[in-house]
C-alpha cells in the first residue's frame, strides 16, 4: 500500500448532513455544502463523521451520502468515509460492503459505550486494518466514546501496520499529542480534532485538522492551517483570533446543532436535525448570529 499520506496535511472538513423538514436527506443542500467547502479551499472532505449525524442514519443512508459526495466532488479533492462503531464484527461487515472507488481512506472512531481496555482498542483496530482496502485514520474522541486511546496504543498501531495513516486527536490533551508526534513513524500524521486547538496542534508538529467550522468558514479556517504550516504564524494568529469566539456558540448546544444553525443562517441548508439532536435554543442562536455578523463573510 502507498504510504504517502501527505494528502491529509492541511484542512479536512467533517461535512454536515442537511435534512428536509420531514427528516429526509436533503441532497440539493448537501451539494451546496460540498461545493462551498471545496471552493473555500479545504484540502479534503470527510463524509459521515459524527458532525454528519452518522449515528442517526441507517447504513444504507450512510452509503448513499458517501457515494453522492464522491459523485459531486468528482475528484476535486480527496474524501474520507466515516466507518465506525462499537461492534467490531459489524464494522468489518460494513467495511467489506463499502465501495472504495473515489475514496482515499476511512475515518474510524474508537468504540463508544463499551469502554474497552487499551488491548481491546488495539485488537479492534487491527481487525479493521486486516479487512479494510483503504488507509485508516484513527479517531480518538474520549468526550464521545468514554475511553481514551493512549499514546502508547496509538503508536503501537502506527508501527504495527502502514495502513494506519493518521490519528484525529480530539482528547484536548496537547501533551498526549506531543508524545505521539515525537515518537510516531514517518508515514503517520497527527491531526487536530478540536478546531480551537488546531493552530496549537500545528505549533507542536501536527499536520492539520479535521474541522467543523470549515463547513461555514472553509476559506478562513483552511488559511489558518495553511499559514501555520508555512511558518507564517502572524497571519495564522490573526485569523485564529478573528474566529475564536465563534467556537463557543458552535458547541454550546452540542455538535452539529451549532454549525447546522450557522449553515442555515448562511443559506446553505435548513436548520433540521434528527432526534435525539434538536436545533440550538433561540437565545443561543441569536448570540451565534451576532458572532457570525461580527466576523463577516468568509474570505
Amino acid at each position: 500500500m502507498n504510504t504517502n499520506y501527505q494528502f491529509l496535511s492541511g484542512t479536512g472538513v467533517a461535512l454536515i448532513t442537511p435534512f428536509t423538514k420531514t427528516g429526509h436527506i436533503d441532497f440539493d443542500s448537501l451539494n451546496l455544502v460540498i461545493n462551498h467547502c471545496i471552493h473555500g479551499g479545504v484540502e479534503y472532505l470527510v463524509s459521515m463523521g459524527s458532525t454528519g449525524e452518522a449515528a442517526t442514519l441507517s447504513f444504507d443512508e450512510r452509503l448513499e451520502i458517501i457515494y453522492h459526495t464522491v459523485k459531486v466532488c468528482a475528484g476535486r479533492v480527496p474524501i474520507l468515509a466515516g466507518i465506525g462503531g462499537n461492534n467490531t464484527a459489524e464494522l468489518i461487515r460494513e467495511c467489506k460492503l463499502l465501495n472504495p472507488e473515489g475514496l482515499s481512506g476511512i475515518l474510524s472512531s474508537s468504540p463508544a459505550y463499551n469502554k474497552p481496555s487499551q488491548e481491546g482498542i488495539y485488537r479492534h483496530y487491527m481487525e479493521l486494518a486486516e479487512h479494510s482496502s483503504l488507509p485508516i485514520v484513527i479517531y480518538n474522541v474520549p468526550g464521545r466514546t468514554a475511553s481514551n486511546i493512549s499514546p502508547d496504543t496509538c503508536l503501537r498501531l502506527a508501527y504495527a501496520s502502514n495502513k494506519f495513516a493518521a490519528i484525529k486527536e480530539a482528547s484536548g490533551d496537547l501533551a498526549q499529542a506531543t508524545k505521539i508526534i515525537k515518537d510516531k513513524p514517518a508515514h503517520f500524521q497527527v491531526l487536530s480534532g478540536d478546531d480551537p486547538l488546531a493552530l496549537a496542534m500545528i505549533g507542536i508538529g501536527g499536520a492539520g485538522v479535521i474541522s467543523v467550522i470549515a463547513n461555514i468558514y472553509p476559506c478562513m479556517f483552511s488559511n489558518i492551517i495553511r499559514f501555520a504550516l508555512n511558518g507564517d504564524y502572524t497571519k495564522a494568529q490573526h485569523l485564529n483570533l478573528k474566529l475564536f469566539d465563534l467556537h463557543k456558540w458552535l458547541y454550546i448546544d452540542g455538535n452539529p446543532s451549532g454549525v447546522k444553525a450557522a449553515a442555515h443562517h448562511l443559506g446553505l441548508c435548513e436548520n433540521n436535525l434528527r432526534l435525539p439532536l434538536v436545533p440550538m435554543s433561540e437565545n443561543h442562536f441569536a448570540k451565534l448570529i451576532e458572532e457570525l455578523e461580527k466576523i463577516g463573510p468568509d474570505a
